[in-house]
């Protein structure tokens, strides 16, 4: 390919269950783009403006567990969407002879429109949701769940104010609410016989899953709610949609 004009790159700590490198390196391949995508694990947040200092083509990060909250205070600006989420996973980085700016994107929730989009009634009237977590990755489904109107409860494993917890899961509470996303970890590579404790046997033909998780493909989670005839989806679309929205705005 000869010599390198632009790097980009995924922030997180634990990248090892990560695709994002793979898909940009096929990308840049297919379209003879002389660039290159890197894994970045950093123990701490703050040994982000050393980084981005030390390479000097980087142009752009996606962030994931555990910075895209804990990302905002080092950057810029925010776009509407990633101030209203409360979250950023894709960085965009502007160097001038002025100094380097960092401006804050929120692509997750486009790419989780998309994927959810085709998975839900043509009706969405009564339509009610859960969103399993409250890290970063739940705020970009509780920003798409607003914008379509979608009523939804946070699960979490630990009580706090407006938050149920696994164990508040009634029989009526799972009737009620016949979408779930799961925004947490849980079930990720390699520990994929790990799931939220969710009531799956509680489960039905009824249901709609979006799984946040891309790899593996089938978590332990889907799976479950497979055998209980529940329509099933990863995170796979969604990984692929917003990895086109964070490329859009690298080269705007």
């Amino acid at each position: 390919m000869g010599q390198i004009l632009f790097e980009l790159g995924l922030l997180g700590r634990s990248l090892s269950h990560s695709f994002s490198a793979r898909y940009f390196t096929d990308k840049f391949a297919g379209g003879n783009i002389a660039a290159r995508y890197l894994n970045f694990e950093l123990p701490d947040i703050s040994l982000l403006p050393e980084l981005i200092r030390s390479r000097p083509l980087l142009r752009g990060l996606n962030v994931t567990i555990p910075y895209k909250q804990a990302v905002i205070p080092y950057l810029d600006s925010l776009s509407p969407l990633a101030r209203e989420a409360g979250a950023v996973n894709t960085i965009v980085i502007r160097r001038s002879p002025a100094g380097i700016t960092l401006h804050g994107h929120n692509t997750d929730i486009e790419g989780l429109r998309l994927s959810l989009l085709p998975m839900l009634p043509s009706s969405r009237s009564g339509l009610r949701a859960l969103i399993l977590g409250t890290g970063g990755a739940s705020r970009a489904a509780e920003a798409v769940l607003r914008a379509l109107s979608i009523p939804y409860s946070l699960v979490s494993r630990t009580a706090s104010r407006g938050c149920l917890t696994y164990a508040d899961l009634t029989p009526a509470l799972m009737r009620e609410h016949q979408l779930i996303i799961n925004t947490t970890p849980a079930g990720t590579w390699p520990d994929t016989e790990v799931m939220p404790p969710l009531p799956v046997e509680l489960l039905s033909d009824r249901h709609i899953l979006q799984d946040l998780i891309y790899n593996p493909p089938l978590t332990r989670l889907m799976r479950e709610a497979l055998l209980r005839g529940a329509r099933v989806r990863s995170g796979l679309r969604m990984l692929h949609a917003q990895a086109e929205a964070a490329w859009q705005l690298w080269n705007a």
